[in-house]
């Protein structure tokens, strides 16, 4: 985000009569900043607090689920403010204006976007500190604030040796007033942006300290489990409340609106109970489809219509017409499930004129409005209390196990713990979409001349457009019901942009070709999707990046260089495309049994190309390595950038080799780990990152890493076998 530093920020008086420092963004009016006499508090701005005691506090306002927040935003803190990361204590924000995503105008975590939005803000809020303590201390001393330097905590004097600590001069800072900009530390000045650091909850996790929600315990607490519908859209006729109510333990059985939920004073009583609960019931408006049923009508809609327009160059047509070779086909990909190693879960107390919610959210402010929706409360009524998150992948921006938990503590008035099972998480995920590409490319005397992309499936904000109405989908917001169908809102207020989940990545094709078609044919099957780990770009990336192999074969060129003499006017594709064929050894020799692929895809901003080397053995693809070349601009932390691409190859590897989700009348058919299989251990390959220094603006590493790897993995075994797969997950007997 770009702002103007001066705009940033104003003085004002605070509540506690000294002045204050605030935030000039939208809506910002929330958070009360200030000194606080009586607790030595002083809150220069949203997200920073000093106190008298040199304690350190930093708002985070992305959370954090394994992709590094925690640790790379505070750093932008702890770099302008000369201070160790260590030294920072961070604290999970509340829902407030202050710490919306300005990307989305709402305070969620996803699309990559957390270092790219935080990259300035943040920087200027410690700096900004920074130079109200200079100027405090210089006011002391009768000497310039320019003069003045600041060092591991201390605000030091000209003369190198006298120095006062940030907690002696935080009142005094409180009454200082910026004018002008900020300065922020030239690059040559850092010393922890860019440089290895250690994460700052690795303890807390590896000790067992860090609470997520699963964790959460409250005085009173019951426990929740849900019964819901085997299909999308099943009502509840009937149950056996009253025999249910009188086994041991039980607290009470409702109905709510996705099912029948069973609550106890422990959660292995509730689980024990639910075995014993009977529900009958009414499928007359759920979901019977199965995906052949998906895939035979995204077939007869990409026959009956060529689809919306989305980039267009030059005239296919004409070029395919005069080429010398058309090559088409089709590329399959199915439902995925989002599996993260945290089942939902939740935890709300409804109480009578407020609420507060504990839960592993991406998104707070959504969670207000999912309590809202199913009580009397409005969302300024309620509370919620952001966890650590034992994973996210998208599927945490659905607030669906908060207001289930919200729903059950409205009902009988207690604090209360929802948990999924593993099966009910994986049969009751809300997934990525299945997709189906056709792809059609002209060549001439080998040449590249025409390429034509059609992409077949819906877009993510079908469901929740589609389900705004119904009462019996809770998954869109309250507000969400009358605005969208009428006036076309996606939040109240804000007009909706347009949703680009199925066509991102394929519309930024960066190939050097004369005539391009690309199109979406919108046809939505009914089955529940949402965001998964580089929504569009994954699927996108697979169909692409094979097909663009699937043309370098056909041309009678090495894969490597045919993309690469395309990206003549694309320089940072065409350097991680040439560092990540340099690090795999492109071109030497391989054991036997062995061969290599390559892709690169650029996603949420970021370059990345990889080479993965596979064989296979005893009947089973094997990955031996993968290299990879990745820009993401300015790097906060290389270990977090090294880690989150490491940790995006093993997802992509995982659903390029097991991920599936099927139907069969409505019904999805896994359950667990031993039917939604997972990457072991064992099969993890080696994986070696190459960072690009770059002085560009930062963008995201929590996904680009999974885009390529999928095609490369598919483009190695066909140098293997000479056999091309187009349809996901890959076999070793293709």
């Amino acid at each position: 985000m770009t702002m103007n530093r001066r705009a940033f920020l104003k003085a004002g008086a605070g509540a506690s009569g000294g002045l204050m420092l605030s935030l000039s963004l939208p809506g910002c009016a929330g958070v009360q900043t200030g000194y606080e006499p009586e607790t030595g508090e002083w809150k220069p701005d949203a997200w920073l607090e000093l106190t008298r005691d040199d304690e350190i506090y930093f708002t985070l306002a992305r959370v954090e689920m394994g992709q590094g927040t925690y640790t790379g935003l505070t750093t932008l803190i702890a770099e302008e403010l000369e201070v160790a990361p260590a030294a920072i204590t961070p604290r999970f924000a509340p829902a407030a204006p202050e710490y919306r995503n300005p990307l989305y105008n709402l305070q969620l975590t996803g699309g990559s976007t957390s270092i790219a939005t935080s990259w300035e803000p943040l920087r200027t809020a410690g700096a900004s500190a920074r130079e109200m303590l200079k100027m405090a201390a210089a006011r002391i001393w009768e000497v310039e604030a320019d003069a003045c330097t600041v060092r591991d905590g201390h605000v030091v004097h000209p003369n190198g040796i006298d120095s006062l600590r940030y907690g002696q001069l935080v009142e005094l800072a409180s009454k200082e007033v910026i004018r002008g900009e900020v300065s922020l530390k030239p690059r040559s000045e850092w010393k922890l942006i860019g440089k290895q650091g250690n994460r700052l909850d690795a303890r807390a996790k590896s000790t067992g300290t860090a609470e997520y929600g699963i964790d959460v315990e409250l005085p009173g607490q019951v426990y929740a489990v849900v019964t819901r519908s085997p299909r999308y859209g099943g009502r509840v006729g009937s149950f056996n409340g009253d025999e249910v109510r009188a086994m041991p333990g039980v607290v009470d059985v409702v109905e709510i609106e996705r099912g029948v939920a069973v609550v106890a004073d422990k959660y292995w009583r509730a689980r024990k109970a639910q075995a014993a609960l009977t529900v009958t019931w009414d499928f007359s408006d759920a979901l019977s489809v199965s995906t052949s049923d998906v895939f035979d009508g995204y077939r007869k809609a990409a026959d009956e219509d060529r689809g919306e327009s989305e980039r267009s160059e030059g005239d296919f047509d004409d070029a395919a017409e005069a080429a010398s070779t058309v090559l088409s086909a089709e590329y399959a990909q199915p439902y995925l499930a989002h599996a993260t190693l945290e089942p939902m879960n939740a935890t709300a107390w409804y109480q009578g004129d407020r609420a507060e919610v504990w839960a592993p959210t991406q998104a707070p402010d959504l969670g207000q409005i999912a309590v809202a929706r199913v009580t009397d409360l409005s969302p300024g009524d309620v509370t919620i209390h952001t966890t650590f998150l034992g994973g996210g992948f998208g599927r945490r921006l659905t607030q669906d196990f908060i207001e289930e938990a919200a729903a059950i503590s409205f009902k009988i008035g207690k604090p209360v713990k929802v948990i999924w099972s593993r099966e009910e998480d994986t049969r009751h995920d809300l997934f990525r979409p299945a997709m189906l590409h056709r792809m059609k490319a002209s060549l001439a005397d080998g040449e590249l001349t025409g390429w034509h992309h059609q992409i077949v499936g819906p877009q993510i904000l079908d469901w929740y457009v589609r389900n705004a109405a119904p009462a019996q989908y809770p998954w869109a917001p309250k507000f969400l019901y009358k605005s969208l169908g009428s006036a076309g809102l996606l939040f109240e207020g804000i007009a909706t942009p347009k949703d680009m989940s199925a066509i991102e990545g394929a519309i930024e094709y960066p190939y050097g070709v004369s005539n391009i078609d690309i199109r979406h044919t919108h046809t939505d099957p009914g089955v529940p999707v949402t965001w998964w780990r580089s929504v569009g770009f994954s699927h996108n990336g697979f169909a692409v990046e094979t097909f663009m192999d699937e043309l370098a074969h056909e041309a009678g060129e090495d894969p490597y260089q045919f993309r690469r003499k395309l990206l003549a006017d694309e320089p940072r594709h065409q350097e991680v495309l040439d560092r990540a064929a340099r690090l795999a050894g492109w071109g030497e020799p391989l054991a036997e049994g062995r061969a290599r692929g390559i892709a690169l895809f650029r996603s949420f901003g970021t370059y990345v190309a990889q080479v993965v080397e596979a064989g296979i053995e005893h009947g089973e693809i094997r990955v031996y390595r993968v290299a990879c070349a990745v820009d993401c601009g300015q790097v906060v932390n290389p270990r977090i950038v090294e880690d989150q691409i490491e940790g995006g190859i093993l997802f992509g590897l995982t659903a390029a080799l097991y991920g599936e989700i099927t139907l069969e009348q409505g019904e999805v058919q896994q359950s667990n780990f031993h039917d939604y299989r997972l990457m072991r251990q064992y099969e993890r390959p080696e994986v070696t990152v190459d960072i690009v220094d770059s002085e560009a603006a930062p963008t995201g590493v929590g996904e680009p890493g999974v885009p390529p790897v999928i095609p490369a993995l598919g483009n190695a075994l066909f140098a293997l076998t000479g056999k091309r797969q187009r349809s996901l997950p890959l076999t070793a007997d293709a």
